[in-house]
C-alpha cells in the first residue's frame, strides 16, 4: 500500500513557520489534516482503501504517543496484512505492558494489559503485537464472524499454526472476552482463502450444515485433475463455491478480459458436474441472508440418497 508522506506541525514550527502560517496552509488546502498535528499534501497519492487509510492514520498518530506503546488489535492486523472485515478503523489501537484497563480517546484506543517482549514484533519499522497475540486480542474484542475472518487469514498467510494460536489464547487467562476468543480460534481454518469464504463458513455453521472440506481437489474417473473447489462434502457429492470479485481477478492472465475468466469458470463448473458432483454458488449479499443457499445445499445433499 502506498502511503503518502506526512508533515508534522511541530516540524514546521521547528523549521521557522509560524502557527498562523500553518493555519493558512490548512485553510488554503495545501495541507490536509490526517489528525491533529499531522498533515498530508493533496498532490501526493492518497490511500484508496480503508486499510491504507488506517495505515496513514497509524503513522500520523505514533509521533504523538509516548514511548512504550505497541500497535495492537485491528491496527496490528492491518500492519500484518490481515483482513479486518467489518471492524472500525477510525481509531488506532495500541497496547502497553501493565494492568488497570485502558483509555479511549477520539483517535486512539489505549489498551493496558500484560505484554511480554516475545509477544511483539517489528513490521515495516512499526512495532506491533505478534501474529498470535494480535489474533487473540482481536478475537476477544469483536464478533465471532469478524474474529474468524482474521484467524482464518492468519493461519492461511502467516507462519502460524493452530497450536500457536491456542497457546496465545491460553496466556490471556481470564481476561475479558477470553472464552469467545477460544471459540473463534478453535473454529479457525487456514483453508479459507478470503473473508467471503470465512464468512461463508460461519454462515454454514449457524445454519447447522455439516462442516465442509476446504480447497478440495476433484479428479475425473480417469485420474485427471478437474478443479479445486472452495467447499466440498465428498460423501454427499456436493461442492460449494463463493464467487467474490477477487476470485475472477485471480483467474485473469495478461491479455485476458473478465469475460474470458467467467467463461473459463463456466467450463470448469461443467467439468465438475460431469464428474457427478452437484454444485451451489453464492455471492457476497447471499452471506447476509444464507437460508436460501443452505436450502439449496440440503437439496444437493438429499439427492445422494444418504
Amino acid at each position: 500500500m502506498a502511503i503518502p508522506p506526512l508533515t508534522l506541525r511541530r516540524e514546521l514550527l521547528g523549521a521557522g513557520w509560524t502557527s498562523a502560517e500553518v493555519q493558512r496552509l490548512r485553510q488554503s488546502g495545501v495541507l490536509n489534516p490526517v489528525r491533529r498535528g499531522s498533515y498530508v499534501r493533496p498532490l501526493d497519492p492518497q490511500p484508496d482503501t480503508p486499510e491504507a487509510q488506517h495505515l496513514l492514520l497509524i503513522r500520523a498518530t505514533l509521533p504523538h504517543l509516548a514511548p512504550g506503546w505497541v500497535l495492537s488489535h485491528a491496527s496490528a492486523a492491518v500492519v500484518l496484512g490481515l483482513p479486518v472485515w467489518g471492524q472500525d478503523l477510525g481509531r488506532v489501537h495500541v497496547t502497553r505492558d501493565g494492568s488497570g484497563g485502558g483509555r479511549l480517546t477520539r483517535g486512539v484506543h489505549r489498551h493496558v494489559s500484560p505484554l511480554d517482549e516475545d509477544q511483539t514484533t517489528v513490521v515495516d519499522g512499526l512495532r506491533v503485537t505478534s501474529p498470535a497475540r494480535t489474533v487473540t486480542d482481536v478475537a476477544r474484542t469483536v464478533s465471532f464472524e469478524q474474529a474468524v475472518v482474521v484467524a482464518d487469514a492468519a493461519l492461511a498467510t502467516l507462519p502460524l499454526d493452530p497450536a500457536a494460536l491456542l497457546a496465545a489464547q491460553a496466556r490471556s487467562g481470564l481476561w475479558r472476552g477470553a472464552p469467545q476468543a477460544l471459540r473463534a480460534i478453535r473454529f479457525a481454518d487456514g483453508g479459507a482463502r478470503s473473508p467471503g469464504e470465512s464468512r461463508s463458513r460461519v454462515a454454514m455453521h449457524r445454519a447447522g450444515l455439516p462442516r465442509p472440506v476446504l480447497q478440495y481437489e476433484i479428479f475425473s474417473d480417469a485420474g485427471g485433475f478437474v478443479g479445486c473447489v472452495d467447499f466440498a462434502w465428498p460423501n454427499l457429492r456436493t461442492v460449494g463455491e463463493f464467487d467474490g470479485r477477487i476470485k475472477y481477478g485471480r483467474l485473469l492472465e495478461p491479455g485476458r478480459d473478465p469475460g474470458d475468466a467467467v467463461f473459463a469458470e463456466k467450463v470448469r463448473e461443467d467439468a465438475i458436474r460431469a464428474c457427478d458432483w452437484r454444485m451451489t454458488r453464492w455471492i457476497w449479499p447471499d452471506i447476509d441472508c444464507f437460508d436460501p443457499v443452505a436450502t439449496r445445499l440440503r437439496q444437493c445433499f438429499a439427492r445422494t440418497g444418504c
